[in-house]
């Protein structure tokens, strides 16, 4: 090996864009257990599988469907709304 490498003439990566950025986020242990059951089956790491289902829904636009209960319903979530999940995206 060298013991100087010369990079004056080196060029960024092109496919820098198009590189994975790491996040936090909070998903339900039931999503969680899905995504992995279903990776397992196929083979592949459930992040892997969990981008490809989040990158589908982006570049369709899906959008989920949303209702939003009266107040004096007895399911109520965190910050004091009452929500209920009547539907999946469309992916």
């Amino acid at each position: 090996m060298r013991s100087e490498y010369d990079f004056s003439r080196s060029r960024k990566n092109p496919y820098a864009k198009q590189l994975k950025r790491q996040v936090t986020i909070r998903l339900d242990i039931a999503a969680v257990d899905y995504f992995k059951q279903m990776a397992a089956g196929l083979g592949m790491p459930y992040q892997n599988l969990i981008n490809l289902f989040l990158r589908d829904c982006a570049e369709r636009k899906s959008r989920p469907v949303l209702e939003w209960l009266p107040s004096d319903a007895p399911k109520r979530l965190a910050g004091g709304r009452n929500r209920q999940t009547t539907g999946s995206p469309e992916c």
